[in-house]
């Protein structure tokens, strides 16, 4: 009889019903096709991979060497992992409650027992098995593991999101310096160039062909010029601060020699948008929290039904430390617990369980929306930041040719020194915005790599 007990109990607790609900993916309203770009179709989110050196496609080995050294030091990075270490242990633990449980003890005493005839010693041994294990009934053990799985893919996805963000960061700021640099040079060449024409008007003012307000004028050139220098060097060394912190490194510790900009812009394929689900990291983790809310809803639902828990033990007990003789002892029992009344305790978990779902629904389609958001803004930025970008190159062209003609004619006493000073801006200018531009595409371009989930084409061109 006993050889079926054990079996027939397992066969009763397989056929019990789960009472939470299956896991259904939130519906997204989603646009046919992308107002940037091609056609859109509802993606999966699939295996997430935000290791694929992307960044390489920039064309800098001192940028990728960077994010290499910040994928390994950066301590945000290093929290992640953390909190993903400790989810798995939580998942780990939650798959235990559906196994029994076993356990052992041993106990050895001597004791001495009064009579009227005199008192007796006497030894005392004992060892016990003990097994307990909790049929999951209506699925609340169940619905705990899934809860602990979806919130160790959770903490997965957060990992990759954080990897994916560090990375970005990580060639922004690169990128970004690099830009500074640049603009340093163009600043040194124009005070150059302003410090010679401070040089002529002064020998203009001497030979009487010019006022010494030209003279002034030019001063006051030079010297904007030269704070706006000193502006941009404390911008590059606030990026180089950045950065330093980036690859988990005190500022004081870090120096980026200046190099102009020499990064590659990675060209756009068509058709971005129709992986853009199956990339992203914040919505794979996003969806998990909703399988994370569902699950929750069964363990609340699981609380109104009675818990049942089986247990037995057995061991041997015997007289005399020493003893020969033993004798067997066993207990088979069960143990049923249900709660009568809990003043609406019970109704109030449920609730929140399902206003806990609702939520996770609602976070997880703002998350969806937002990432069309990100993708069209960055695919508008960059269509129109490269008609901008040749139409600087126009501008700056003519400007340099103004300047040109101008000086001479300064030079010659055709022209006032107004109109050269206009001309030296004007180039100063349409270069500097030239050179912000590029950066504007560089941080558009990986906004736009970060917005699919990292990476998505190796052909570049030059900047």
């Amino acid at each position: 009889m006993k050889r079926f007990v054990i079996p027939c109990l397992a066969g009763l607790a397989l056929a019990g019903c789960a009472v939470g609900p299956a896991y259904q993916r939130p519906s997204v309203s989603a646009p046919a096709v992308f107002a940037e770009d091609g056609p859109w179709r509802e993606a999966r989110p699939g295996v997430i991979d935000a290791k694929a050196p992307w960044w390489q496609a920039y064309g800098d080995a001192t940028l990728d060497e960077l994010v290499q050294r910040a994928l390994e030091a950066n301590q945000t990075l290093k929290q992640a992992e953390a909190q993903l270490r400790q989810a798995q242990a939580l998942a780990q633990g939650a798959e235990s409650g559906l196994w029994p449980q076993l356990g052992v003890s041993g106990q050895a005493t001597r004791q001495r027992a009064l009579a009227l005839t005199g008192s007796s010693l006497y030894d005392t041994k004992a060892g016990t098995l003990q097994a307990s294990w909790e049929p999951d009934f209506w699925g609340r053990i169940r619905a705990g593991r899934d809860a602990a799985d979806a919130g160790s893919n959770a903490s997965m996805a957060d990992l990759a999101a954080a990897r994916l963000a560090l990375q970005a960061a990580v060639v922004n700021s690169y990128a970004q310096l690099r830009v500074a640099d640049t603009l340093h040079g163009t600043f040194e060449r124009t005070i150059a160039g302003y410090g010679k024409s401070l040089q002529i008007a002064q020998a203009q003012v001497r030979q009487g062909v010019a006022t010494p307000a030209d003279v002034e004028l030019a001063r006051s050139t030079l010297a904007t010029a030269q704070a706006q220098a000193l502006d941009v060097d404390l911008q590059r060394s606030q990026l180089e601060h950045a950065l330093a912190v980036l690859l988990g490194q005190a500022p004081a510790e870090f120096k980026l020699p200046a190099t102009p900009l020499a990064l590659q812009l990675p060209v756009t394929p068509p058709g971005l948008p129709s992986t853009l689900l199956e990339r992203r990291p914040d919505v794979a983790g996003a969806e998990a929290r909703v399988q994370v809310a569902n699950a929750q809803i069964g363990v609340a639902r699981a609380a109104w039904f009675p818990r049942l828990t089986l247990s037995a033990n057995g061991g041997e007990m015997a007289l005399g430390l020493w003893s020969a003789a033993s004798h067997r002892v066993w207990a088979l029992g069960g143990a049923l617990a249900a709660t009568l009344f809990d003043a609406g305790a019970r109704s109030a978990q449920n609730a929140q369980a399902d206003a806990a779902f609702d939520q996770a629904a609602a976070s997880y389609r703002q998350t969806v929306l937002v990432s069309f958001q990100e993708v069209e803004d960055n695919l508008a930025a960059l269509r129109d930041l490269a008609r901008e970008r040749e139409l600087q190159e126009q501008a700056l062209k003519a400007a340099r040719e103004s300047e040109r003609v101008l000086l001479r004619q300064y030079k010659a006493g055709t022209a006032n020194y107004v109109a050269v000073i206009n001309a030296q801006a004007l180039s100063l200018n349409a270069e500097r915005t030239l050179v912000q531009t590029q950066g504007r595409e560089l941080a558009a371009s990986v906004a736009l790599t970060k917005a699919t989930g990292g990476g998505y084409s190796q052909t570049t061109q030059k900047n």
